[in-house]
């Protein structure tokens, strides 16, 4: 691999050659502020707080697609960056609801953190605001897009990681907005509510429905889990307040899927809570179901298994496993189908 040695706030550090500035500074643990980069995104320098000074570059470049080069050297906190940082926070709290105490992504916003850190409490700058309708057209996903700073991370998260490409950037200018095809609601677009838009926003303008009121995101508790719709193996964040699930978040350190999910693992979750699901065995008798103890259920089920055997042989029982299944779990149904019911009928819904 090739390296390039460069220097950062005094610092000489060597790192592979074609990594960006930023990426450089993180290997050393200093942080640069970002509110467009992602990891898992492509890199478009879009939102420039992640600014730096450059020796031998007259302006201050975005770090996030400034690649290192051999003997650079480089300030992440000069006057000149800390000032530049500041007035880019100021532009956009100018056009952006300061109304943190009753936003749903107040602890998560990165705006509002980096405000907090720089010190800026409102805008100088004056002008026309954003007056947009809050779109709750659909039954996972609040769009409100008075509060989007027009970073682009939803619109590449569509194309790059779900690879639908419902959103792109709308209108021109101030009017500028991020929207669907046609400027479309939604729910009337292709969209498949995969929400991960809404995981990599950074701020309130995209928000999960079924989340809204549940808690403030400092008040949740976070139990990393693996989803159980099917054979992937995704693993997310079950969100927890006062022992019930409140919503599922992704978890960037997921081996298997990073921060993707689908419609499935990031809201289907909602079944875990509901009073219709079935808390003990039941046992029809007399026509009707009856509630019954394990033990009861399963000598039941032993019992009348051996007889279909007994009576019609062993091919006339076949088995149908599951993705929801664990591989475990996969594995003893064919081994109980084979070795005690004598027959090779089984089959998984996930084989074709």
């Amino acid at each position: 691999m090739e390296l390039v040695k460069l220097t950062i706030d005094g610092k000489e550090v060597e790192v592979p050659a074609g990594i960006t500035v930023l990426e450089a500074a993180e290997r050393m643990g200093i942080h640069i502020p970002r509110l467009c980069y992602d990891p898992e995104l492509s890199a478009v320098g879009a939102c420039r707080i992640c600014v730096v000074e450059i020796e031998g570059m007259r302006n201050l470049p975005a770090s996030c697609v400034t690649t290192v080069a051999p003997g650079m050297v480089v300030r992440t906190g000069t006057p000149a960056v800390i000032e530049a940082r500041k007035t880019i926070l100021e532009l956009l709290v100018a056009n952006h609801p300061l109304d943190c105490l009753t936003c749903e992504k107040l602890g998560e916003c990165k705006l509002a953190a980096y405000c907090y850190e720089y010190g800026v409490a409102k805008s100088p700058f004056a002008g026309e605001k954003h007056d947009y309708e809050m779109e709750d057209s659909n039954p996972f996903i609040v769009r409100d897009l008075n509060k989007c700073i027009l970073c682009g991370k939803c619109i590449r998260a569509c194309a790059e990681i779900t690879c639908r490409d419902i959103l792109d950037f709308a209108y021109r200018g101030f009017n500028t907005k991020v929207a669907p095809f046609g400027d479309t609601p939604y729910v009337e677009s292709d969209c498949v509510f995969c929400g991960n838009c809404v995981a990599v926003c950074p701020t309130g303008a995209l928000t999960e429905k079924q989340m809204m009121g549940k808690g403030r995101r400092w008040e949740l508790k976070r139990v990393k889990t693996t989803c159980p719709f099917c054979g992937t193996g995704c693993n997310f964040d079950l969100c927890i307040k006062d022992d019930k699930i409140v919503g599922v978040a992704s978890n960037p350190d997921s081996p298997v899927n990073g921060r993707a999910l689908c419609i499935k693992g990031r809201f289907g979750w909602d079944f875990v809570h509901s009073d219709k699901r079935l808390t003990t065995p039941l046992i029809k008798r007399d026509g009707q179901f009856v509630p019954a103890t394990w033990d009861e259920a399963l000598d039941l089920i032993a019992t009348r298994l051996g007889e279909i055997k007994e009576k019609y042989g062993p091919d006339s029982f076949a088995a149908l496993s599951s993705a929801r299944c664990t591989n475990e779990e996969n594995y003893l149904v064919q081994k109980f189908t084979r070795a005690v019911m004598g027959t090779n009928n089984v089959d998984h819904c996930a084989r074709t």
